[in-house]
Formats: structure tokens, sequence, C-alpha cells
């Protein structure tokens, strides 16, 4: 692994380093306020590292919430990054005893960055380490906000925004730079109609098996048609 391929993964991971360490910040200074020192949210960002059931996590330890509650909601919160590594199967299989890795530090900014990654020898080397700077970026937040949490004494009510206004910014960038948008207008649409119908709290998963297998059958659809 060359200078010149940690300074690409570097330079691709800038998006994810300006969003994490703040985003990770947040969730660190909102540990702070929980009552829980910076060592915890550093551990729990090894052991979990999914921000958006990190900040939910909160609430369950302040609540004393069983096992079980947590590990159904966990599952039902990160179920679409299970969806995500489908597109990176072939690159995944010559990664050695570094797949159990990106599959633990596939995320959703992780899964947008690499989908702009250009195809050639270096993409494996190029992919692992911006999952290992990305969780790095993390890491540094958490402790950062825990520590700071300890001196903050004003009301912090809403910093939690934050990691909906990335995934927000997440989706503009990639409507933005792909042609084809019907992946995106198709996942809105399916999405809010579960929404509707299911309720909020068991939405997601249904819709990602139905968007997920209209996409399988339009692109199995599509090959059919390229060979005929």
């Amino acid at each position: 692994m060359t200078k010149e391929i940690v300074k690409k993964a570097f330079i691709k991971s800038i998006p994810i380093m300006c969003s994490y360490i703040f985003v990770s910040m947040a969730y660190g200074i909102m540990m702070a306020e929980a009552g829980f020192s910076w060592i915890y949210s550093l551990g729990i960002s090894l052991s979990v590292y999914t921000g958006a059931f990190q900040f939910v996590l909160i609430t369950f330890l302040s609540s004393g919430a069983s096992l079980l509650t947590v590990a159904v909601t966990a599952f039902l919160m990160n179920s679409r990054q299970t969806f995500y590594s489908l597109s990176f199967l072939d690159e995944f299989k010559g990664m050695g005893i570094r797949l159990p890795y990106m599959i633990h530090t596939m995320t959703d900014e992780t899964y947008a960055v690499n989908l702009t990654l250009e195809e050639g020898k270096d993409k494996k080397d190029i992919m692992f380490l911006i999952a290992l700077f990305s969780r790095v970026y993390w890491m540094f937040g958490a402790v950062l906000g825990g520590i700071l949490g300890q001196f903050i004494t004003y009301d912090m009510t809403g910093i939690d925004f934050c990691m909906t206004a990335l995934f927000l910014i997440i989706m503009i960038d990639q409507w933005e730079k792909s042609k084809n948008h019907l992946p995106a207008v198709l996942g809105l649409s399916v999405a809010l109609l579960c929404l509707l119908i299911i309720g909020p709290q068991n939405f997601m998963l249904p819709a990602l098996l139905i968007v997920s297998g209209i996409l399988l059958l339009l692109k199995d659809k599509e090959v059919n048609n390229d060979d005929n």
C-alpha cells in the first residue's frame, strides 16, 4: 500500500471527516449530558459504529431499556446497511481478512463515497482506508464531544438533528452526480407509502425489501434486453 494510495483515500474521505467529526461531537456531548463520560462514547463507537443508532442508544441507556428492545431496534434501524454490501460483492470477495472489518464499517457515508471510486487495482485498498479513516474521525469526534460536554452548561436540545441533516446532504450529493434518478424517486415513494401503511416504527425494513426487489427486477430486465 503506497503513499499515493493513502493520499487518494484520505482525499476521498475528507467529506466524511468534515461531517463525522461534528456529528460525533454532538453524540459525545449528548452522552455527557446523559451522565456518561467520554470513555463510554469511545467504547460504544468501537463496538456499535452506527451513528443513527448511537443517538437512539443514549435514550435506551438512560431509561434502562431491555437488551431485547435494544437488539430489535438496532436490527431494524441498521438493516439498510445489509443491502449496501450487495453493491460491492466483487470487491469484498478479494479482501481476505479485511472482509469482516469492511462489513462492520459500511455506513451511509462510506457507501456513498465508495460509489464514486473509479475501477482499478487500487480500489480495494482505497475502500479499506476510507473505512479506517472514517472510523477514526468518528471516534475522535465522540471523545472530543464527550470531553467538551463536561464543561458545556447551556441547553443543547436539537443538536441530534445534525444526523438527519447529514443524510439529506448525502442524498442531494448523489442526486446531483447521478443521471438516473429512478432509484431515488422509487425509494422515496415506497418509503412514504410504507410509512403511511405500517407506521414510523416498522416501515424501514419492508421499504428496503420492496425497493431492493423492484430494482433487482429492473436490473434483470435490463440485462435480458441487452442480451437480446
